[in-house]
């Protein structure tokens, strides 16, 4: 008998199969807070015990009753039913459209694959404006699910209801951390037995610590081997809830069991978990053999946990406000805001703070002062972004951070610490090529220029001011020409670059100095008196210009009496012939004779007149 039953069992799993949304944190409370419920079925009866019916009432209600004095935070409602889902309902003759909707699918054999839906929306200003009272919950169809698939009725799963959740904060209570997950999952006979982890909660103090649970379609009348654990440790609450039978069709709240094929319990969890834990493990279990040894299951679906647990943690999260960056430069200031909203403790000073480019640390700080609960701090950092990293990315400011993923706080929520945001740099722009600027030379390729020449070149009223440097270094080091109208080059060709000055940062324009070799001008005489004054015959803008020139002079006789070139001037001496070298001539005229070597210039011949 037992190993047919195991066999049916072992074949039924090979073949069916379900789908479900894990059960994960949804919303967190840190405050003087606690919540309530109510809610109720749709259903006439427990579907279990009962063929008779194969629909769902059109309506029901149920009374809020929050105590005096206190504030409504949030509230959420929820509902469920056969079938994929209906997502638009009414509460209190306002229309509700589902913000979410989970479903769960499994195969009921030769009733092929059956769905179930839960759906919630946010209410809170419903409530805040409604406040106590009956609230009417309608509108929920499911009756072309239930009579176009007639293996919701035949499987004894048609089922529907809802429940309402409201967050309250009252002085009188002590700083609670409230987390509700959501999710959807399932256990029936396929899968016997279910694991949920609860992360994300702080426990300071079991005082009065507690666990709800929000199911459906749990039945009173099927009681084999279903059970809730927390912790290793099976929960109850007789009569309502047996340790071997929790969801079976009862609300906690009222102590109703006519909440047909629903669950809404709460159970205190006191002496199940210990102070400093930080996460919850959920087990349940269904399945078992009746007393005629036949293999029986529950359907139960999980919709929502919620936890209240005394919790005194700060809660740090931070905000990068605005960044400024500056042209060429990579320097990156930042100004952000630590925040302590969500807690249920101060924060305190020196908070580490760590900012990240790719995971890499680029620089630290910290929080100065103690932020209250509810209170936040601004503060700003200058730091330096390395040039391994690119003009565009990704910046990961994280408080409670040492620079290695570290926290040094307890605090209410772990993994909210971070913020990220796009940056980008200001880079060096691209230069734009300017007609270069040509100056006669004025020796050895050096000459003086008016820089702002080329301004004209330039549309300059959508600049707001141009300054000149001679390398893109210099701009770097903004170590500008300071007298761009009058500036001598040392050495040309030599390239000048202006910065053009925008709103946010400038352009770049950058252009030639060229020398040329000018017409040199060639006087009528002199006199090699050595007085100083007009000693030499001063051909000017020759010497170091027209470096390879050469200089002949000749007497009134055609006699070759000097040549010269670019390092020998002539003072009026003789330094050619066999007679009178090192001597100066007598005044008169002298013919001379130039060559310029210069492709551009001719051989340029004249007469000069000395005196003394």
């Amino acid at each position: 008998m037992y190993r047919t039953i195991i066999a049916l069992i072992l074949l039924t799993l090979s073949t069916q199969f379900t789908i479900a949304q894990d059960i994960t944190l949804f919303q967190q409370f840190n405050g003087r807070y606690d919540y309530t419920a109510i809610g109720n079925t749709l259903n006439q009866a427990e579907n279990n015990l009962s063929q008779s019916f194969c629909s769902i009432l059109p309506s029901s209600q149920a009374s809020l009753n929050l105590p005096m004095d206190s504030n409504i935070i949030s509230a959420y409602l929820f509902w469920s039913g056969s079938g994929p889902g209906d997502t638009e309902v009414s509460l209190n003759s306002q229309t509700i459209i589902a913000e979410d909707t989970y479903n769960v699918t499994y195969n009921a054999g030769s009733d092929g694959l059956l769905t179930y839906f839960a759906s919630y929306a946010d209410v809170t200003n419903l409530v805040i404006t409604h406040g106590n009272g009956d609230y009417l919950f309608a509108d929920l169809d499911i009756s072309e699910v239930l009579t176009s698939t007639a293996g919701y009725c035949n499987n004894r799963t048609n089922y529907a209801g809802w429940s309402l959740y409201v967050i309250f904060e009252d002085s009188t209570l002590p700083l609670n951390q409230v987390n509700l997950f959501l999710g959807l999952e399932i256990i029936n006979g396929d899968v016997q037995n279910k694991t949920i982890v609860l992360e994300n909660v702080n426990v300071l103090d079991n005082d009065n610590a507690k666990i709800g649970f929000l199911a459906w379609e749990g039945d009173n009348a099927l009681n084999y081997g279903e059970s809730l654990s927390i912790n290793g440790n099976v929960l109850s609450n007789p009569p309502l809830n047996l340790a071997n039978n929790a969801f079976n069709g009862t609300n906690t709240f009222t102590n109703a069991t006519d909440f047909y094929n629903a669950d809404l319990d709460v159970y205190n969890i006191e002496n199940n978990i210990a102070i400093g834990d930080t996460e919850v493990t959920i087990n349940l279990t269904t399945g078992g053999l009746d007393s005629g040894g036949t293999f029986r299951a529950d359907l139960i679906i999980i919709n929502n946990i919620i936890t209240v647990l005394n919790s005194q943690l700060p809660d740090a999260t931070i905000q990068l406000n605005n960044y400024q960056v500056t042209c060429n430069d990579r320097i990156l200031t930042v100004n952000y805001s630590v925040f302590n909203y969500n807690s249920t403790d101060s924060l305190p000073a020196n908070t580490p703070i760590a900012f990240f480019i790719d995971g890499i640390l680029v620089a630290q700080n910290q929080t100065i002062n103690t932020i209250l609960i509810g209170g936040e701090e601004t503060n700003q950092i200058s730091f330096q972004i390395p040039d391994t990293f690119p003009d565009n990315f990704i910046l990961e400011i994280a408080v409670d951070n040492d620079g290695t993923y570290n926290g040094i706080v307890t605090e209410t929520n772990e993994v909210n610490n971070d913020t990220f945001e796009v940056i980008q740099l200001i880079p060096l722009p691209q230069t734009i090529q300017l007609n270069p600027l040509l100056a006669c030379d004025e020796g050895y390729n050096k000459s003086h220029y008016d820089l702002t020449k080329t301004l004209n070149q330039i549309d300059t009223t959508i600049y707001q001011d141009f300054s000149f440097f001679e390398t893109l270094e210099a701009i770097s080091s903004n170590t500008n020409i300071t007298n761009p109208s009058n500036y001598f080059s040392n050495n040309t060709p030599q390239t000048i670059y202006i910065t053009a000055m925008t709103d946010i940062c400038f352009d770049i324009f950058k252009f030639d100095l060229f020398t040329e070799h000018c017409p040199p001008y060639i006087p009528q005489g002199f006199s090699p008196n050595q007085d100083t004054n007009n000693d030499h015959f001063n051909i000017q803008g020759l010497y170091t210009i027209f470096e390879n020139h050469e200089l002949l002079i000749y007497n009134r006789y055609g006699t070759l009496i000097f040549k010269g070139d670019d390092n020998l001037k002539w003072h009026g001496q003789i330094n050619q012939g066999l007679n009178n070298q090192g001597k100066i001539v007598p005044i008169g005229t002298y013919f001379y004779v130039l060559h310029l070597n210069d492709p551009k210039y001719k051989t340029k011949t004249g007469w000069v007149y000395v005196n003394y």
